[in-house]
């Protein structure tokens, strides 16, 4: 009995001795292999290096100025970014797009009101209580916005003016006074003087031009903003419009159109200019059954639909 605990004993101990070699020699936690070992340290290791470099980005760098002043260039680069979104801002960068359809969703309030909110609190739009309160009681909506475009021109925000007048020549593109105003804006903003197009209150991309005493328009524009159909035929070179009924074929360099069958004759022949079909402004009244106004201040050709009761 005793030679058998003998034995077991030192049976175990050499087992114990072996085991303690073994994981001495190898560094091999329990349960883990020296493949899982050592693919372990590499992650120590760049955990160092990812926790060094955070500091080293976080670690404000002094720049000396051209003066010999010190600043932290994180501090001088936040407020560069600041500095832009004022100017952003005060530019109305969002040109104020889409006023006048926000105005006009709501009814239960007067126009002024809706537009007053609006401007405070989506376009951060600086106005004095004074202001606020007089715009509020205005119920009509282009009074309203022209009132709006003449507060900020007097706040020194021009650009933000002629923003807020196009919405207010949207809401009643046959007053011709608002067009007028319009142009003071432009002329005051900087806009080069030149001749300018609104279809149904829209400005148009495509400008008009004067040649031999006649205003010449971009036909094909007009036409599809009056909701025409058009079609050019690069044989003839001619355009085909229809409109309500209407049949117009006209023929480039051509002074004859043709109103349903009829022959029209043009001021002056139709001509092509940067690409785009022109014609004398008194065809687009004649052919399209279209009002169309000369305002002389601010020298903008006005074409709207004529509503059905008058044609």
């Amino acid at each position: 009995m005793k030679k058998t605990v003998i034995l077991l004993t030192s049976l175990a101990l050499i087992l114990a001795s072996a085991g303690t070699t073994s994981a001495k020699s190898g560094n091999t936690p329990p349960g883990k292999t020296k493949n899982e070992v050592s693919s372990k340290a590499p992650e120590k290791k760049e955990s160092q290096i990812e926790v060094k470099q955070t500091q080293e980005v976080e670690s404000p760098v002094t720049v000396v100025t051209d003066d010999g002043q010190i600043k932290d260039s994180s501090t001088s680069e936040t407020e560069k970014s600041d500095n832009n979104t004022s100017e952003s801002e005060k530019k109305g960068s969002q040109g104020y797009k889409g006023l006048l359809n926000a105005i006009q969703h709501v009814k239960d309030k007067p126009a002024g009101a809706v537009l007053a909110d609006i401007l405070l609190t989506t376009y951060a739009t600086e106005l004095t209580e004074e202001q606020k309160k007089e715009l509020e009681v205005i119920k009509e909506q282009d009074k309203a916005l022209e009132t709006a475009a003449k507060m900020l021109e007097e706040n020194g925000s021009v650009t933000d003016a002629v923003y807020l007048q196009e919405e207010a020549i949207k809401a009643n593109f046959t007053n011709l006074d608002l067009y007028k105003t319009m142009g003071k804006l432009q002329e005051k903003a900087g806009d080069q003087e030149k001749v300018k197009l609104y279809v149904n209150g829209e400005a148009s991309a495509t400008e008009p031009f004067l040649k031999k005493g006649n205003t010449f328009v971009p036909f094909r524009t007009i036409a599809e903003s009056l909701n025409a159909e058009v079609a050019w035929n690069p044989e003839e070179r001619s355009i085909m419009v229809m409109k309500d009924g209407v049949s117009i074929k006209l023929v480039v360099d051509s002074k004859t159109a043709t109103v349903n069958g009829t022959n029209v004759s043009l001021d002056a022949p139709a001509t092509i200019t940067k690409g785009s079909t022109y014609v004398p402004v008194r065809f687009i009244s004649e052919a399209l059954s279209a009002t169309v106004q000369w305002e002389e201040e601010s020298k903008t050709v006005v074409v709207y639909d004529e509503p059905e009761d008058e044609r």
